[in-house]
């Protein structure tokens, strides 16, 4: 089973979440798929096996080209533009469709490996751990999260996949393959309005869905919509000074038997007794 953990904001308690949900399911699979801020690498420590991710990006023929202009105009991303004499390239910009490549009616476009980040792996007291970083000035990490995605198709065990904050296309491409959308919450107005962003994306991918309250304070602000959503209330993680604490010091909160026993229930809500 794949599980995806989402938030409509960074800080909200997602790696958190994930990176403990994944610790108490027996030989499961965490997937950092934040490549823009990965950080689940500092609770699983150890030596990574690191690959770069390269992309294709169009590389021009000058001497072939005639100036028609088919590719910039095909290009909706405005990666090539025709300016005065030339068409220049902005690899910030691609999204290595190939379609530029394809619509040139005289071959003068071919393609030139980028390397856009990198993909790490390791192996963790039993549980598989992959994840990416996106190299700086890079506009999309897209690519690195679909090739994060391609290697947990592997993974016969369940997989967590930490997704990126927020409900653009990084979170698409994150969930996309999951089974189970668990959405992240703090139970205050601004946590409720982004919970409602990350609960309509799990609709339009017609996800099964539940939620884990975290910094529970007694507010009932999270539970009401829920109710009024029937979206079950998976668990809620209460507001702990201790907890907060060995959270940032990049400890797993699940080896003190406190709290493995929330996320032991949480695991089991999701995927039954097999964990």
């Amino acid at each position: 089973m794949k599980i995806a953990v989402l938030s409509g904001k960074g800080g909200t308690g997602k790696t958190l979440v994930s990176v403990n949900l994944a610790y108490t399911i027996n030989n499961s699979a965490y997937l950092d798929c934040d490549v823009e801020e990965p950080n689940g690498e500092l609770f699983f420590k150890g030596d990574y096996q690191v690959a770069n991710v390269e992309v294709d990006i169009p590389l021009i023929d000058h001497d072939k080209c005639i100036l028609c202009g088919k590719c910039s105009d095909f290009c909706r991303f405005n990666a090539l533009a025709l300016i005065i004499d030339k068409v220049r390239v902005f690899p910030q910009l691609c999204h290595s469709c190939g379609g530029c490549k394809i619509v040139c009616p005289v071959g003068a476009i071919s393609e030139k490996k980028k390397i856009v980040g990198v993909i790490k792996e390791l192996d963790y007291q039993g549980h598989k751990i992959i994840t990416g970083e996106m190299n700086i000035k890079e506009e999309s990490g897209v690519k690195i999260i679909e090739k994060i995605i391609e290697k947990s198709k592997e993974i016969k065990n369940h997989v967590i996949i930490d997704c990126p904050p927020g409900n653009g296309c990084s979170v698409m491409a994150s969930i996309r393959e999951s089974d189970y959308c668990v959405l992240v919450a703090e139970p205050t107005v601004f946590g409720l309005h982004n919970l409602q962003m990350v609960y309509e994306l799990s609709k339009v991918f017609n996800k099964k869905t539940g939620i884990v309250i975290n910094k529970a304070s007694g507010n009932q602000i999270i539970n009401t919509y829920a109710l009024d959503n029937k979206i079950e209330i998976l668990a809620e993680i209460p507001f702990d000074k201790k907890l907060s604490y060995s959270n940032s010091m990049g400890e797993i909160i699940t080896k003190d038997e406190k709290y493995f026993s929330v996320f032991e229930q949480l695991s089991k809500k999701i995927i039954g007794d097999n964990i």
